[in-house]
């Protein structure tokens, strides 16, 4: 069952299930929560920690984001990374929760590499599925503006079907077709949210500094067929101090934890025995 939380100007729902080691889960967008439902179900002796971000699922987005951030589109409101991670640290603050393992697919990795800039302590290892470091480059800046302009055009709906179809690999798509309406039915963001989500993106700094300061263990998991985010990206994370445990998973697409749950979990399992003695 979901619960609530205030962080701001804004009331966020969370799911806070089993018992064991804290780990928290931090979904994609244009997701929610339930990405990681069919991880969860494969992975036993963790308490899972899985909140909504701001704007996603039943979390709401808030009145107060700043605009201007995003210079192609200086009227776009900008849902920040920063934002993002001080809404996580509320929730902890909130279960009394001292520190964690966390795990971040997309925009969660992102996440993720704000927090360790903002409360590195709270973080014992960090597990990243499908996503990087590196800003984006000038060719996804440019697409952030056009889906910024297609959106306010036509509503979500468009950038959905589109994304349903994009996000998946061609092997989910191919070996699962139903695979794509399930994932645009968890697609439930407004267009004014997905503006601002696409406009922080856009605006999210470089973190390739960041990593060369995680002392914490650190997990890879790279999808083969993942179209924006590619193994090579992911190499990036070796740089980690604290080291890091990498894996690619050929024919995954960018949602390699919702298309291939049992593989994910398995990885990811085995990495967090480290975590237990």
């Amino acid at each position: 069952m979901s619960e609530s939380y205030v962080s701001g100007d804004a009331r966020l729902s969370y799911l806070d299930a089993g018992a064991g080691m804290p780990v928290v889960f931090l979904h994609p967008t244009p997701l929610d929560h339930d990405y990681w439902r069919p991880l969860l179900a494969e992975l036993r002796g963790i308490r899972a920690i899985v909140p909504d971000l701001r704007g996603h699922g039943a979390s709401e987005l808030g009145a107060n984001m700043p605009a201007g951030g995003f210079t192609r589109v200086p009227d776009a409101h900008v849902l920040t990374v920063a934002q993002l991670a001080a809404d996580v640290l509320a929730l902890l603050d909130k279960l009394a929760v001292k520190d964690a393992v966390f795990a971040g697919c997309s925009i969660g990795g992102y996440v993720m590499l704000e927090l360790w800039r903002q409360d590195s302590q709270r973080m014992r290892g960090l597990a990243f599925v499908c996503s990087k470091p590196q800003p984006d480059a000038e060719p996804a800046l440019a697409k952030r503006a056009e889906n910024i302009a297609r959106v306010r055009g036509e509503g979500a709906g468009g950038f959905f079907d589109t994304m349903s179809q994009t996000l998946l690999g061609a092997t989910a798509r191919k070996l699962r077709p139903a695979i794509v309406s399930e994932v645009r039915a968890r697609m439930t963001l407004t267009a004014g949210a997905v503006v601002a989500v696409q406009a922080g993106l856009a605006t999210r700094p470089d973190s390739a500094p960041t990593v060369r300061t995680i002392d914490v263990p650190v997990l890879s998991i790279a999808g083969g067929e993942d179209g924006a985010v590619t193994p090579a990206d992911m190499q990036a994370f070796r740089e980690a101090p604290g080291g890091c445990e990498s894996h690619a998973i050929s024919d995954a697409g960018h949602l390699a934890a919702f298309e291939q749950p049992q593989t994910v979990a398995r990885l990811l399992g085995h990495w967090l025995e480290q975590f237990r003695a």
